[in-house]
């Protein structure tokens, strides 16, 4: 649990040479969640700074098999019950360097990192080293020894793990930063002369809301990973002067799909993900693990070529693992389609999936057309009960700055735009989604929880839910 992305880094690969399993964990985690992940990991150790001693010591009582709690930058004695604390001068003292370890191999777990959670317990991803060395075809092997990657991803987060790891392993430098600030973003590319970044779509929603300056298309920054792409990619290729990859990724899998390397263009096929990378195998499947036809939605199943490509399970949990691998494929949970020439495109989660009407519909799809009014910066779409079966939908939308929608307009317009099964029927204005810290995925639980609010426009009856209209 270490804010700073250097310590956090250094921990992490002097551990693999021990052979170790670093755990890294999300750095707003704090009392029963904390201790669960703690517990579950079964951790031996605990390593931290300073600022976040009193959360530790607020669960230590109840960590089972932690033998110490590490500060390296400790100043101040502390008494936390029931687990011996040890300072960096005490922890250090009389370390020699080692001289006969060797490094580790494809097959050496090299972190556990817990996933989101969404559906139940979070689950520790037992990622092999093979993993991380598969991502440069996908993703970094456009990168070489001149360029220098600003990573905006904490290193508790795959994504911040995955940058380093292939700036590191193209010879070039890295930049990293322990969470993405849009008011530094620019100013730190510019004092660092980044070459390359990457972004999620909130992240480059916050650049292109910023006011235009006439240094946004002069900075060092050439290329921006971005996953998924935006509806509005052309303005801000043409704003920031950068070229476009985008991919598909997830904790388990590494990045086997993507439109790497970049050219001068990367595609006009900005609903693709790319294509399968060479070292992996993928198929669309039907829930009985049938493929589907080219153009027919389905879950994505893969499995690697080389051994030790995927995630080797998730720890203390062999009947979800065989779930999730069952008939000799990685089961992704996600609902894809393919093109006759190899494209792959992401439709939904498979929990996220509405159906209305009779019609099957992708939440994503319709938080893409959302997005393309001149009026919406962001947007989330769940599905809220019926009073006659299935699903009916409701879009929240965070506006742009100093706009303020008509709520009945906004949706006549985006009526024009869509088949009538997937215009939303209710709308809700928001200041922010609530999203994960980590990888800044909205959080539709929440969304859903308390949906039904007076600040909710229905367009069945033309009026926000709950107003009297009695008087």
């Amino acid at each position: 649990m270490l804010p700073d992305p250097i310590d956090s880094l250094a921990c992490w690969l002097g551990l693999a040479w021990l052979r170790a399993v670093e755990t890294p964990i999300n750095l707003q985690f704090h009392g029963r969640m904390l201790t669960y992940v703690i517990n579950d990991a079964a951790a031996s150790f605990v390593v931290t700074a300073e600022r976040f001693l009193p959360v530790i010591a607020a669960v230590a009582a109840d960590l089972k098999e932690v033998c110490a709690i590490v500060v390296p930058d400790l100043t101040e004695p502390v008494r936390v019950p029931s687990v011996p604390l040890v300072g960096g001068v005490d922890f250090f003292r009389d370390v020699e360097p080692a001289s006969d370890l060797t490094p580790p191999l494809r097959h050496d777990i090299s972190t556990m990192i817990y996933t989101s959670g969404t559906t139940g317990p979070s689950k520790g991803v037992l990622i092999p080293w093979g993993l991380w060395a598969d991502l440069q075809e996908t993703t970094g092997s456009h990168l070489n020894e001149q360029d220098i990657t600003y990573d905006p991803f904490p290193m508790f987060h795959g994504g911040g793990k995955s940058l380093a790891q292939i700036a590191i392993r193209s010879g070039g430098s890295v930049v990293l930063r322990e969470h993405f600030r849009t008011d530094a973003f620019w100013e730190d590319i510019k004092r660092w002369e980044c070459t390359f970044t990457a972004l999620l779509p909130a992240m480059a929603e916050w650049l292109l809301a910023r006011p235009p300056h006439s240094e946004d298309d002069k900075s060092s920054l050439r290329r921006v990973g971005m996953v998924p792409i935006i509806p509005k990619i052309e303005e801000f290729k043409t704003r920031f002067r950068v070229q476009v990859q985008t991919n598909f990724g997830m904790t388990e899998a590494g990045v086997p799909i993507g439109t790497a390397p970049f050219t001068s263009d990367v595609t006009g096929n900005y609903r693709s993900c790319g294509r399968i990378g060479p070292s992996y195998e993928a198929r669309i499947v039907d829930a009985y693990d049938y493929d589907v036809a080219d153009g027919d939605a389905g879950e994505l199943v893969l499995r690697s070529k080389l051994p030790w490509g995927l995630m080797c399970g998730y720890f203390g949990r062999p009947e979800v693992t065989a779930k999730a691998w069952r008939n000799g494929w990685f089961h992704t949970g996600d609902v894809f389609c393919r093109d006759a020439d190899g494209n792959f495109y992401f439709v939904d989660r498979m929990k996220d999936a509405l159906r209305r009407r009779g019609e099957n519909i992708s939440s994503f799809e319709v938080e893409a057309l959302v997005n393309e009014h001149s009026d919406v910066l962001q947007s989330a779409v769940i599905g809220v009960p019926s009073e006659f079966g299935e699903d009916e939908i409701k879009v929240y939308i965070v506006p742009r700055p100093g706009v303020l929608p008509n709520p009945k307009a906004l949706l006549d317009e985006l009526a024009e735009h869509m088949p009538r099964f997937m215009v939303p029927r209710y709308l809700e204005f928001i200041e922010q989604l609530p999203r994960t810290e980590a990888t800044l995925r909205v959080q539709k639980t929440k969304l859903r929880e308390e949906w039904r609010n007076v600040r909710t426009w229905d367009r069945q009856i033309g009026q926000f839910l709950g107003t009297d209209t009695s008087a």
